[in-house]
């Protein structure tokens, strides 16, 4: 619509995006069970879940040249539509996971810091992250995620040490709404 891409780019771009959801598609829609699997010669958890094919790809042992001895048709993939959702099947989980640790610290961004909070308590924290926080003095926990010096490592030392205090000492922190 700006003229910034060419109609010959976008339409490719158009394609391959339905490609991959349709390759996406057809890899979870084909499941089956660790017994099953077990008789091509994988090993999965004898857990009686199913797996979706696209879920199989995530171990580190499976690949999709290897599933098209379970489901043949598999083979129809395009090779750059199929080695794409390799990688994006691969990567989901830690993707997925990195979207829950974003979700919770939205949740606790908020997490209020009493004045006085003793920075210098908190075991685990490197010295600059110390000194960045006793000198910045956030008021939330999202504002001491901002400071330079303070890494989200930090952040997470920060919350779980405030979340264990939350029970015993409720003056030290409390939820801003």
């Amino acid at each position: 619509a700006w003229g910034v891409v060419g109609s010959e780019r976008a339409a490719a771009f158009r394609a391959k995006k339905a490609a991959l959801a349709a390759g996406e598609a057809k890899l979870r829609a084909l499941s089956t069970t660790p017994n099953h699997l077990a008789g091509f010669g994988f090993t999965v958890n004898l857990d009686g879940q199913r797996r979706s094919a696209y879920d199989l790809l995530r171990y580190p042992t499976i690949d999709l040249a290897g599933l098209t001895r379970v489901w043949p048709e598999l083979a129809e993939l395009p090779p750059g539509i199929g080695a794409q959702l390799e990688i994006e099947a691969g990567y989901g989980g830690y993707l997925e996971r990195q979207a829950a640790d974003i979700r919770a610290f939205k949740k606790d961004e908020n997490l209020a810091l009493a004045e006085d909070f003793d920075f210098a308590a908190v075991p685990g924290l490197s010295n600059e992250a110390r000194q960045a926080l006793m000198t910045g003095r956030p008021r939330t926990l999202g504002g001491a995620a901002r400071l330079r010096g303070v890494t989200p490592a930090a952040v997470t030392v920060l919350l779980r040490y405030v979340k264990r205090r939350e029970g015993t000492d409720k003056e030290a922190v409390s939820h801003l709404g």
